[in-house]
């Protein structure tokens, strides 16, 4: 049986590393992770778009390894907030902090919004670069709300606040299964798993 093409999942996130390697399981590629391969790499995200950070960082993850590589870049837009913090999720209300914390200053920014007001999606944008810097790249989000307050134990970052309005229950009250089927990098790693099938057939 010949050995499965290596693919790196660029990112040094662990959540998303288990996230990537449930939804991507099965995939036809051998799914490895920066430590896996010997590489410590922290890209800096000055891209303005999810398309352009995900990009910036198959590319380095790419050139640096030698392997294909998947990069995702993914944010919370929220109505009420004109669409932050978007882009800079990971980074909202300052470097460092938990994910608690950035939940906190979230809330304590939509204090009194009306729950009507309170729209929101997820948008996960998933870029695979190849060691010659070709790149493609798919979309996914989901729709939802801003619970009033936390609800959940799982997953991470905005989860917990992050509501389904036809379950009525946070992304974080729904278990890994659950997420995946409904979740932004859910559907775009569905996609991803089309344009990694393809790879393959092309090789």
């Amino acid at each position: 049986m010949p050995q499965q093409p290596r693919l790196l999942l660029a990112t040094n996130n662990q959540g998303k590393v288990a996230e990537f390697r449930s939804l991507l399981d099965g995939c036809g590629w051998q799914l490895v992770t920066p430590p896996d391969v010997g590489i410590q790499l922290d890209v800096e995200e000055t891209g303005q778009t999810y398309l352009e950070n995900a990009t910036l960082k198959a590319l380095a993850f790419a050139r640096t390894s030698g392997l294909t590589s998947l990069a995702d870049d993914s944010g919370l837009e929220v109505d009420a907030l004109d669409g932050r913090p978007g882009i800079l999720s990971a980074r909202y209300a300052g470097e460092d902090l938990t994910d608690g914390e950035r939940v906190a200053a979230l809330m304590e920014q939509l204090a009194g919004v009306d729950e009507d007001a309170r729209t929101a999606r997820f948008r996960c944008v998933i870029a695979i670069a190849t060691a010659d810097g070709e790149v493609t790249s798919v979309e996914g989000t989901v729709e939802g709300r801003i619970a009033v307050e936390p609800r959940g134990e799982n997953g991470f970052g905005y989860d917990p606040v992050f509501e389904l309005p036809d379950r009525g229950l946070t992304v974080a009250e729904l278990t890994a299964s659950e997420k995946h089927a409904v979740s932004h990098r859910g559907v775009a790693a569905r996609k991803a798993r089309k344009l990694l099938e393809n790879m393959l057939h092309d090789r």
